[in-house]
């Protein structure tokens, strides 16, 4: 049984009768319909995959004209659906026409069951493919809306991020290779992404690879596609993500965990711009502007021979350098504000500020985790916060070893703070729901969800 609905439009009962008896054996759901008059109401009450549309009406017409009409008048309302036209009369002039217009098909009554069926099958993958195909678009469309919302742009006016700025201004319009360089949660990725968002790609898909997270057997089905049958599982066709980047941006995160094999491969395809996928022979031209980024020093690692010196080379026609958020001065302040009013927006918050106290604690507390961990600390501040300012208990930063290996409490997961900040919003409103989700953002069903999931 094929997963697809199929409306039959035609004059003669008898056509719809046979073609309702036979197509319900092979597809989900048949609908027939004596007049193309009905097409609006019909489109508009059903999911409908393929239409079987006859091409003539009136009593002893046979020009197709409307047929025509009526073709045109479905792909005015969705260019995608697939039309198959038939037609008592055999006329190649017409069947031509009818494809330049639109149609899928062309078949002929009456016509041979087999036939029929192979052509309804066919048009049901196609229709499959546009769906998948327009789904995939939405879902790309969405994440790059989605990136765009959540780096904005890059906060800070310390020196080193002004020279970042400056450099980045100059490379951005190009196609030269950046290689990112940075500790762990200095903003590597927010970094590679404005440098495509101010590139000429920036209409383009921009492709993040955690490379770290591909071990050797996923590597090359990953990055560069694999055809069917090219091992168990390979059931069909997939490009690999150099392909689906193609005229954007790919950024492969983490490139110094690469093996020496792995290297080998990647070198090959940034040298001669093609994938070969696995299982095929075919070269595959590619048009990709490639950032790369790691927390490891590739110049050691190259002395050390574990990271080749071609691929180096290849790799950072311009090297960026980000600095640790201990260095970036009262860039400290920008960001938390930054990340205060995004979180005042998550939870529906109205904090103003940091208090002086916490400002302080702030900018002398060392940061091991950069950017990231700015980030973390001002989240769980904002959620366990009464008062309207942040202060240095909502900061839950441990005073012990500030200017030397510092200490963060940790001790608390955010899935535990959301559970206090449920409990506390019903005590204040002494066990009112509405009131109470009211105050955390929810809806009570949603309210009664979170307290039947914390056992509240």
């Amino acid at each position: 049984m094929i997963d697809a609905n199929v409306l039959v439009i035609d004059d003669d009962d008898d056509i719809l009768l046979s073609a309702k008896l036979f197509l319900k054996q092979h597809f989900k759901q048949v609908i027939i319909c004596k007049s193309p008059k009905e097409i609006n109401v019909l489109l508009s009450r059903n999911e409908i995959d393929i239409i079987l549309l006859d091409m003539n009406y009136q009593k002893g017409a046979s020009d197709g004209r409307e047929g025509l009409y009526w073709l045109e008048h479905i792909l005015s309302i969705d260019k995608d659906y697939v039309v198959i036209l038939m037609t008592a009369y055999g006329n190649v002039e017409l069947a031509v026409q009818a494809i330049k217009k639109g149609a899928t098909d062309f078949i002929l009554k009456p016509w041979e069951n087999d036939k029929l069926f192979a052509t309804l099958s066919s048009a049901s993958r196609l229709r499959q493919s546009t769906k998948k195909v327009k789904k995939l678009e939405k879902i790309h469309s969405s994440m790059q809306k989605d990136m765009a919302r959540a780096f904005e742009h890059i906060v800070g006016n310390s020196e080193p991020v002004k020279r970042l700025q400056g450099t980045l201004v100059k490379v951005a319009p190009t196609d030269a290779n950046v290689l990112i360089l940075g500790e762990n949660g200095t903003g590597k990725q927010v970094f590679a992404y404005e440098l495509h968002k101010h590139s000429l790609r920036k209409n383009n898909i921009f492709m993040h690879v955690d490379l770290g997270s591909l071990n050797e057997n996923l590597f090359e089905s990953e990055l560069f596609g694999y055809a069917k049958g090219a091992f168990t599982d390979a059931k069909e066709d997939k490009p690999g993500r150099f392909e689906l980047a193609e005229g954007g941006t790919i950024f492969l995160d983490e490139i110094g965990n690469l093996t020496l094999p792995l290297q080998a491969k990647l070198l090959s395809v940034i040298q001669n711009r093609t994938v070969n996928r696995l299982g095929e022979s075919k070269e595959r031209k590619i048009n990709v502007r490639l950032i790369t980024a790691t927390n490891m020093p590739l110049n050691e690692m190259v002395g050390k021979g574990t990271f080749r010196q071609d691929l180096l080379f290849r790799i950072n026609t311009v090297e960026l350098v980000l600095p640790p958020l201990s260095h970036r001065g009262d860039d400290i302040l920008l960001l938390a504000e930054h990340f205060l009013q995004s979180f005042n927006v998550k939870y529906h918050k109205n904090l103003q500020k940091f208090d002086t106290k916490a400002e302080q604690m702030l900018l002398s507390y060392q940061w091991p985790g950069n950017v990231r961990e700015l980030q973390h600390v001002i989240e769980r501040a904002v959620i366990m916060s009464d008062g309207l300012h942040i202060s240095t208990d909502d900061l839950q930063l441990s005073p012990q070893k500030f200017g030397g290996t510092p200490v963060m409490q940790t001790d608390m997961a955010l899935e535990d703070m959301e559970k206090l900040m449920v409990q506390k919003a019903i005590d204040k409103h002494k066990g009112n729901i509405s009131r109470a989700a009211s105050e955390l953002g929810l809806t009570r069903a949603a309210l009664y969800r979170r307290i039947e999931k914390f056992d509240l």
